[in-house]
């Protein structure tokens, strides 16, 4: 079949949605080709981590797609034979930590290539410093070119006077990196100095296979001669796809080495399990046509049966029974949501229980979260969209704007039986150590039991004790060279600990002093390194997408074998918080006070998160201790991933830990570690976030 002028056309003069050349990850780790970066961007929210290695040099790259323009990329690489300064002395080995930022400000339409702009090791030590301005253009569905021009490392070949001197004279020329302690936004770089012109070529040969090459700018002023000889500018590589979330390269580079490269991706909006592998709900008992039930409730022990009905199928769905109050024409229930990651499907269950077990009189259903002691927001439903809605296409959204959403002050007293309780858990647990100089990764791994006692509603008192079996965490001979008060840089030596470490013994009372407040108050041994008291108050309001806190806190810093004793520098800390819930899945939160060190400054927290648990973020801190004497690194900043384990397993789990990557642990910027901050606590129950979730109300 012949392929008509206008169909040529449209395939290369559309915005090109049926794209099929599959733009990857560079070796870098950031969108791109081979070495050089491109302009078009990965699925919104993909995750990848990719590892390339050629001679003497092996990179390490997580990257996210933040939003469907953006992406950033924490590199950790390992390097030897280099030169840290062009024409310096070699330097056998180091480790080198970097970040990246990719942005797409212009997409293809037309005749229009995509374009972007990017910093590289904007936020680390500088030695891959540069950036890009670049343009992607995909003339058929199987090929794409790119070009671009580049500052810093990317201005090493043929470079030229920098365009952007018609602007000002300062883009004549680039400072040197300075400081090679790391850690600083050096933006009297950006675009300065000489620019250097790169591009290169993809060709899809098949679905799974791509061929790709491209000019380099890149010099490698820092490798070549001592880590591999720089013979060539351009490099060839081939990509296979061996699933849709893992790719394989093959690379011959600079005219003298062969690299290698494979990437891992997933996409937190991708469910892992469709539909998950919960059991399925209650059925919706519906009411015999004109059933009336006059004077039940005086019938001896017909509270005691509804009671006796609903506990049991609460209980088969892993919701609490708190607190039941029943009446002629309403019921209002109290549950404690100890199953599902979202409180929208354990009301939704309990809804369908309700039908199940309430007197056919009973026409208002109210059920109340219950966290910790303290009311959450009250569901208020009637019993007929219930029965009605059901099977509807749309039932979702139409029982979400049918539903009453308030808050109560207090809970009600609780039913018998339900306090005190108990509950432990024994299981492995893995501790890793990352980016020690000499050791980048470390792990140690071993049993741990965790307990709680709740005595009565809001009292919780648990603990956590660990059996180190193997690892090597304690093998660390690091010195700390803190000038500050060593609160963190010292982690090491609580590894060395031989014998079964307490980890936490707390004793905590949660409470609610408004409608719209939440209080905690927490004592004990409240993290591995620090002990003593912490108290904090929230206020939330359930439909507001802001929330403020107060936390103040008097703690100790505890000995190094983890038991009951306490050294002699203690500390009084504490944090003024904002958390404000943005918008489609961001979140952003500033804590402003005291840190342990004794210094003052502020922490920003941003968070992407998303409907299944996932969340992934990013944090900063700045205080008024000096990057010279905060040491490597010079602030505290790091990135937070939350996997839950539901989305793992597919079963309704609540748990979902959380990674910390820290490029490096220094003293200062340091916050306590509290377990139970009410924030995470309580918004789960209210407003937006009930919203949010309502769409699993019928699961």
């Amino acid at each position: 079949m012949r392929l008509s002028v206008a169909a040529i056309a449209i395939c290369c003069g559309s915005a090109l949605s049926a794209q099929v050349v599959d733009s990857g990850y560079n070796s870098y780790g950031y969108p791109g080709l081979i070495d050089i970066p491109g302009a078009f961007s990965r699925p919104d929210a993909e995750l990848a981590f990719t590892t390339s290695h050629f001679r003497n040099q092996t990179r390490n790259t997580l990257t996210f797609q933040i939003t469907p323009r953006l992406s950033g990329s924490f590199r950790y690489s390992l390097l030897y034979d280099i030169r840290p300064n062009p024409g310096g002395d070699v330097t056998d080995f180091r480790f080198d930590r970097s970040f990246s930022l990719h942005y797409r400000f212009l997409d293809e339409a037309g005749w229009m290539p995509a374009m972007a702009v990017g910093l590289n090791d904007f936020l680390g030590t500088g030695l891959y410093s540069s950036e890009y301005v670049v343009a992607s253009k995909t003339i058929t569905p199987r090929l794409q070119l790119t070009g671009g021009i580049g500052w810093g490392r990317l201005a090493g070949v043929s470079s030229f006077s920098n365009p952007l001197s018609i602007v000002s004279d300062r883009f004549d020329t680039r400072p040197d990196r300075g400081s090679d302690q790391g850690g600083l936004v050096r933006t009297n770089n950006w675009f300065r100095g000489d620019a250097a012109l790169f591009g290169g070529v993809v060709w899809q040969a098949t679905e799974r296979l791509a061929l790709a090459a491209e000019y380099s700018s890149d010099a490698y002023p820092n490798e070549d001669g001592s880590a591999f000889d720089r013979e060539s500018p351009f490099n060839f590589g081939a990509t296979y796809k061996l699933r849709p979330n893992v790719s394989l390269g093959v690379n011959y580079l600079y005219g003298s080495e062969i690299g290698a490269q494979i990437t891992l991706a997933t996409n937190p909006k991708d469910p892992r399990y469709f539909g998950g592998l919960d059991k399925a709900p209650p059925a919706v008992v519906p009411r015999g046509r004109g059933a009336v039930a006059l004077g039940w409730g005086d019938l001896p022990g017909s509270r005691a049966a509804i009671r006796s009905k609903l506990e049991a199928a609460l209980t088969a769905q892993g919701i609490t029974l708190h607190g039941l109050q029943v009446e002629t024409e309403s019921a209002r229930v109290e549950i404690e949501n100890d199953t599902y990651p979202s409180s929208a499907q354990a009301i939704g269950r309990t809804a369908r229980a309700m039908t199940a077990a309430m007197p056919d009189s009973v026409e208002i259903f109210t059920i109340t979260t219950v966290v910790k002691g303290m009311s959450g927001s009250s569901v208020t439903l009637r019993r007929k969209d219930i029965e009605q809605l059901e099977h509807r296409l749309d039932n979702s959204w139409e029982s979400y704007t049918r539903a009453v959403i308030s808050t109560e002050r207090e809970v009600g007293t609780p039913l018998s039986g339900v306090f005190p309780r108990f509950d432990y858990d024994l299981g492995p647990y893995l501790k890793p150590g990352l980016f020690d100089p000499d050791e980048p990764l470390r792990l140690d791994l071993g049993v741990e039991l965790k307990a709680s006692y709740e005595p009565a509603p809001g009292f919780v008192f648990s603990g956590r004790v660990r059996q180190k079996l193997a690892g090597n965490l304690d093998s660390s001979t690091r010195a700390s060279t803190s000038v500050l008060e060593k609160v963190r840089s010292e982690a090491f030596l609580y590894d060395k600990a031989d014998g079964p470490t307490l980890n936490e013994l707390t004793g905590a009372y949660y409470f609610k002093p408004g409608n719209d407040l939440y209080g905690r108050v927490t004592a004990g041994y409240l993290e591995e390194m620090f002990g003593g008291v912490s108290a904090e108050l929230l206020w939330k309001v359930p439909n507001s997408r802001v929330a403020w806190g107060i936390e103040a806190n008097y703690v100790k810093q505890r000995d190094f074998d983890q038991q009951f004793g306490f050294r002699d520098y203690g500390v009084a800390t504490g944090h003024a918080s904002l958390y404000w819930d943005v918008g489609n899945g961001f979140h952003a939160q500033v804590d402003a006070g005291r840190y342990l060190a004794g210094d003052w400054g502020a922490t920003l927290t941003i968070d992407r998160e998303f409907k299944n648990g996932w969340k992934v973020g990013a944090f900063a801190t700045l205080t008024d201790v000096s990057f010279d004497d905060f040491g490597e690194g010079s602030f505290d900043k790091g990135l937070k991933l939350t996997i839950p384990i539901g989305w793992l397993s597919g079963q309704p789990d609540r748990d979902r830990p959380t990674t910390v990557i820290r490029p490096v642990l220094r003293d200062g910027g340091a916050r306590l570690n509290v377990t139970g901050r009410l924030y995470e606590e309580v918004r789960g129950t209210q407003g937006q976030d009930l919203r949010d979730s309502w769409g699993r109300f019928w699961r």
